[in-house]
């Protein structure tokens, strides 16, 4: 790239200019990169703990509903659960974290009462009441996973990217707008260099002319015969 630039002091200052406007760029995005992995380990730590609690809320919810199946049977179990009336609600909006844009999930509907499940109470045993609960529980926790698990990906492909835009200014164009930014300032040393003595050599010709001239005029000063009384 160096040697595809003209060594002029206008190009000099512009490649000065875009180093100046790269290192900028490059720590600003270094501040970024490191924020985002901040971000994204606290991240990263709320999704282990999910993780664990939707592995124990599903044994827990496997184990009711055995003994729900066990205790009253399967058809008593299928029955309790078609006659939920009202399903879970779920919506998303967004919120942002250093610029990344990751999901909110809000879920509603998802926890009910005994009497908002569908069956009457009178018809069924506490079993069944206790199988439900876990899987609300379980259901909610799986949402909740469901937004750290997104954010976690998001954030991890923008660390990604952050970094890929670091690399590029830090080992590709800074290193290039550097070796250019030599390469012009020794080209214009050179320029400088020849210069000077290009201007040195002229004044030198022209003292030697003008000692040249000097010396003539005093020779033929001194070659002129004097007049006498009888000229």
């Amino acid at each position: 790239m160096a040697k595809d630039v003209k060594p002029t002091r206008k190009n000099l200052m512009a490649i000065e200019d875009r180093i100046e406007l790269s290192e900028r760029g490059h720590d600003t995005l270094e501040k970024k990169r490191d924020g985002l992995i901040m971000e994204f380990m606290d991240i990263l730590d709320q999704a282990q703990e999910v993780r664990e609690n939707v592995d124990d809320q599903y044994q827990r919810a496997q184990r009711a509903i055995n003994m729900a199946r066990a205790m009253e049977g399967d058809v008593a179990v299928r029955g309790a659960a078609s006659a939920l009336k009202e399903h879970p609600e779920i919506t998303s909006e967004s919120k942002n974290i250093m610029g990344v844009v990751v999901p909110q999930i809000e879920s509603s509907k998802v926890q009910k009462d005994l009497d908002e499940r569908g069956y009457g109470v009178l018809g069924t045993s506490a079993r069944i009441d206790e199988a439900a609960e876990s899987y609300e529980d379980l259901l909610e926790t799986i949402i909740l996973a469901a937004e750290v698990e997104t954010a976690m990906k998001k954030m991890l492909e923008e660390i990604e990217k952050t970094k890929r835009r670091v690399n590029a200014l830090e080992f590709k164009l800074l290193p290039d707008l550097y070796s250019s930014q030599e390469y012009i300032e020794q080209k214009l040393e050179e320029q400088e260099r020849e210069e000077i003595f290009r201007m040195k050599k002229i004044k030198a010709k022209k003292e030697e002319e003008e000692d040249a001239d000097h010396l003539t005029t005093d020779e033929e000063e001194e070659t002129e015969e004097p007049l006498t009384a009888d000229d």
